[in-house]
Parts: C-alpha cells; sequence; structure tokens
C-alpha cells in the first residue's frame, strides 16, 4: 500500500543521493517559458532528481497597490487565503484548522504573502500524481475561493495591531519608518502599515482588492520540480481554475515613480536607548535596470561583502565605531532604497555618520581598486553554485526572471557577466546611481 509516509520517505532518499550531483549543473537547466489560453505566463525548470515541486504565482498585488489610507491591505488579503474556503462543487467549506489539517494530511504546503511589489501563492508538493492533484485543487481554492470569516479579520487585525505597536518601542522600527518615509517621500514604498490604516479595511474591501487583481490572465507561474511541461501546464490550469474567466485584463493604474532628492536630509531622533541606529540613503534603482550586475559588484565591495567591504575596514576594523556596517540595494520594480546601516554608542554616531559619508562618497568617485573588484568576483562566482543549490532557491531565481521580465539565460550568463567587469564600468555604474551629496541620515538614540 502507497502511503504519503512511504512516497516521503521515498524521495528523502533520493533527495539524499542528489547532493552528489554537481551544483553547476542546475544552472544548466534550461528555462521553458510559454503563456496560458488563461493568458498567465509560465516559466518552468525540469528538475527530475528529487519526485517533487515547487511553485510560485505572482500578481501585481504588492502594498505598492494599497489604496490611500488603506495600508497593510495587501497583506490581509494574503493572509485571509489561509483562514477558510468557501463550500463550492460539492465540496465542504474549511475553516483554518480544516485547511491545516487536510495540508497535513497531503503532506505538501502552501504560503501567501505580500511584498512591496507582488503578492504571492506558493505550493510545494510531493509529484505522486494523486497527490500532487489534490494538492493543486486545495491550493487553488485557496487562491480563488477564500471564505473572507467576518468573525477572524477583527481578531487578527487586533493582533497584527498590538505587533505594531510593540515594534514602535524599538529603535530599529523607529528609524526603519523615518527613513523610508524620508527617501521615498509619499510613493507606495514609504508608507507603512499602523493601527489607524488597519482599522480602515473590511472584509469588503479584501474581496474588491482581490477582484481586481487576482486574475488568471495576470499570473506568472514560476515552477520547479520533477515534472514535464505537460504535467506543468496540467498544474497550472488546476491551480488557477477557481479564479474568475476573464476575456481580457484591462491595464492596472500605473503607479508614479519615486523621485530624486532634491537635497540632503538629517533626522536625529532621541530614543533612550544603549546603541544609536543610523541609516543613510537615497533612492537606488529599479531591478530591470541594465547597471544591476555592475551595482551588485560594486556594492558587494562597499559593504554588501561582509568582513571584508570598506565600510567594515573603516568603520569597525580601524576605528572600531560599530560591530557591524552594511550596505544594500532593495531594488524593486520601483526605485528601491540604497541604504547603509549600523549601530554604534549615542556619543559616537556623529563620527561614525562621518566616516561613512567618506567612505561612500569616496567610492563613488573612484570606484573600486583592481584588488577588490578582483576578490569580490572570485567571491561572488564562487558562491554562485549555494544561490541555486535547492529547488526552493532555484525557484526564487526563476520567479525573479519571470518578474522582472529578465532573459531566459540570465542564470547562465550570470557568472560571465560578472566576470567581465571592469573597473571603469563598476565606478561608472555606481557614480550613475548615488549622489552622496543629497542623502538622507536618519540617526534614532541619544537623549534630546
Amino acid at each position: 500500500m502507497i502511503t504519503i509516509k512511504n512516497i516521503a520517505a521515498r524521495a528523502l532518499v533520493v533527495s539524499a543521493g542528489a547532493v552528489f550531483y554537481s551544483a553547476s549543473a542546475w544552472a544548466l537547466l534550461p528555462i521553458q517559458h510559454w503563456t496560458e489560453p488563461s493568458g498567465a505566463k509560465v516559466y518552468l525548470v525540469e528538475s527530475p532528481v528529487i519526485p517533487m515541486v515547487d511553485v510560485q504565482i505572482d500578481f501585481d498585488a504588492g502594498s505598492r497597490r494599497d489604496p490611500a489610507g488603506q495600508s497593510g491591505l495587501a497583506s490581509a488579503v494574503a493572509a485571509m487565503a489561509s483562514k477558510g474556503v468557501k463550500a463550492l462543487g460539492g465540496e465542504p467549506a474549511l475553516d483554518e484548522n480544516g485547511l491545516g489539517e487536510a495540508w497535513a494530511d497531503l503532506g505538501a504546503s502552501f504560503e501567501a504573502g505580500a511584498e512591496n511589489d507582488a503578492m504571492h501563492y506558493s505550493l510545494r508538493s510531493l509529484t505522486d500524481p494523486p497527490l500532487l492533484d489534490k494538492a493543486a485543487r486545495l491550493a487553488a481554492r485557496q487562491i480563488g475561493e477564500p471564505s473572507w470569516p467576518a468573525d477572524v479579520w477583527p481578531r487578527d487585525r487586533a493582533r497584527w495591531s498590538a505587533s505594531l505597536k510593540e515594534a514602535n518601542t524599538k529603535p530599529a522600527t523607529v528609524a526603519a519608518y523615518a527613513f523610508a518615509s524620508a527617501v521615498y517621500g509619499t510613493h507606495p514604498y514609504g508608507l507603512r502599515t499602523t493601527e489607524e490604516s488597519l482599522s480602515r479595511i473590511n472584509v469588503a474591501d479584501m474581496q474588491a482588492f482581490h477582484m481586481q487583481h487576482i486574475a488568471a490572465c495576470r499570473a506568472k507561474v514560476s515552477i520547479v520540480g520533477a515534472v514535464s511541461r505537460a504535467q506543468a501546464q496540467a498544474l497550472v490550469t488546476t491551480l488557477l481554475s477557481r479564479l474568475p474567466a476573464a476575456s481580457g485584463c484591462a491595464p492596472l493604474p500605473p503607479v508614479g515613480e519615486i523621485q530624486v532628492l532634491a537635497a540632503p536630509a538629517e533626522q536625529a531622533i532621541p530614543f533612550a536607548s544603549a546603541q544609536a541606529h543610523v541609516l543613510i540613503g537615497q533612492p537606488g534603482f529599479q531591478r530591470r535596470d541594465p547597471d544591476f550586475i555592475a551595482l551588485l559588484v560594486g556594492n558587494h565591495i562597499l559593504g554588501g561583502g561582509g568582513f571584508v567591504s570598506r565600510l567594515t575596514n573603516e568603520v569597525r576594523e580601524k576605528r572600531g565605531l560599530s560591530y557591524s556596517v552594511y550596505s544594500y540595494f532593495a531594488a524593486g520594480m520601483h526605485a528601491g532604497a540604497f541604504t547603509v546601516g549600523l549601530q554604534t554608542r549615542p556619543d559616537q554616531a556623529e563620527q561614525a555618520v562621518k566616516v561613512s559619508r567618506d567612505v561612500i562618497a569616496r567610492f563613488v568617485a573612484e570606484g573600486p581598486t583592481e584588488a577588490e573588484l578582483r576578490a569580490a568576483k572570485d567571491n561572488l562566482i564562487g558562491g554562485f553554485a549555494l544561490r541555486i543549490d535547492s529547488n526552493k532557491k532555484l525557484l526564487g531565481n526563476v520567479a525573479n526572471i519571470a518578474w522582472n521580465e529578465l532573459p531566459l539565460d540570465y542564470l547562465d550568463q550570470w557568472t560571465k557577466k560578472v566576470e567581465a567587469l571592469t573597473v571603469a564600468e563598476v565606478r561608472a555604474a555606481m557614480a550613475r546611481k548615488l549622489q552622496p551629496e543629497r542623502m538622507v541620515t536618519v540617526v534614532v538614540g541619544g537623549k534630546p
């Protein structure tokens, strides 16, 4: 008799053997791409080593689509996917406990969440046909037929509000909110969920948001696992089958771009904390920007490479101003922030800010040295296999290609493009994107 435990045990044995596969083989797996009759765009990597499949379905329904005054709506819609499904087509209704038990019985998992740009639905299942079919049908109900239980939302809203109230007692939260507001202004990336915004959200708002944004024709579906193209097509058809049919998708209204900072801004926010939290930055660039890889490498040298970065060397190693200092670009559909962050003693904050600003300005003006670039290339190229050493990680990369409409051979070309970069190209890319003289600086900590 075949049971879920038998199938799972068999998968575990196979996956143990898969460890001996060359990690570089992942990059050789081609991405198949097509558009379904529903309009859904599908990206598939066949990975037959382990009898499992991972699926991510993305919709343009992230928090940038939250209506004015209702920050948190997209996240609330995603959260309600796990709270219950309707009784339709002879299938009984399931509450959140029933859904949990159903997924446990299948040995599969389903999650939903919303970020700045997208709403994600994720499925992981064994590929045994009866189990996968049941998992896909259950996932389809959560995607297309949530029950929107009116008694659950007030409870979850109260919990969420309590969590926000607790977070607001932490200096890191205060700094993050002040920084986002200063960098993004009125753009949706800079808005935050508050107790007040949650109070303006009701179940009817969620239903309307879901109906407007979650449609098969708007879906980008990424699949990695032991399924053929024919099986993937059947899987996608099932997963999107509970969404309303549409003859076409009218374009969603555009979201305005983030404004470039016209002048520097500084905020010193008193806070009774042992450490001052420092954030320095500005709007960065969109993920589709052709400078992306040059900026990734440049930032690795500046502050993204951990203990070998310039910022760490100048702020931590030479002066002992902070245990940790970092920088990153949060590229998205819009110009996500470039951020430098650190913590230091309040009496050292002014010096730490000055040193960090000087390092940024010098790096933008001069770029990296040949030795720094070589070390960064070796580190990034040498670690590339770790970015794709599991189906789930590979799925994230495929979803990135799908969402940002990158070339299908993006992963195959990644290391070649990193290796080909020159000092001049990295310096030019950083100079095009960063304006050290116009950055925001937020310091939270110290007495008034």
